[in-house]
């Protein structure tokens, strides 16, 4: 039971997506997602974007299946994590050359009310400003991004 005092500060807050990408800040990112589920008695998605590179296709079918399964591996730790909390929790993976565009397109699909991810993640050196992922997502998003600084 959430205190009173602790209103949802979104409009509905039913449904929120965690983005994750298995960085050193992943923890950081679902324990966000977490305390805005509990205030907001909301649903879980913990969404994990695998990139594709298509000029890689010939060499990379072992590498994605290996990340498809370091990434599955992600997710369940992340659903046993919220569901502890006694927080539904439902979890995709997507392959995609444009990160952004799943977790939109997700948001779209499913009504998501709130998307959580951090400021930087895994894509390219480890961006020291706003990674360009969360750029994109807060630039096509049609919901609130909590973006988590990272």
């Amino acid at each position: 039971m959430v205190p009173e005092e602790l209103a949802c500060p979104i409009t509905k807050g039913e449904k929120i997506l965690v983005a994750v990408d298995g960085s050193e800040y992943t923890d950081i990112i679902v324990d966000q997602a977490i305390s805005m589920g509990r205030i907001c008695n909301s649903v879980i998605v913990a969404l994990s974007v695998i990139p594709f590179f298509p000029e890689y296709v010939s060499s990379a079918l072992q590498l994605e299946q290996e990340l498809s399964k370091n990434t599955r591996k992600l997710l369940e730790k992340v659903k046993r994590r919220i569901e502890k909390e006694n927080i539904e929790c439902e979890t995709l993976v997507r392959i995609d050359e444009q990160p952004h565009e799943p977790i939109v397109q997700e948001a779209k699909k499913r009504n998501i009310d709130l998307i959580v991810m951090g400021t930087r993640g895994m894509s390219g050196l480890k961006r020291v400003l706003m990674g360009s992922v969360a750029q994109k997502v807060i630039g096509y998003a049609p919901c609130p991004v909590m973006v988590v600084p990272v």
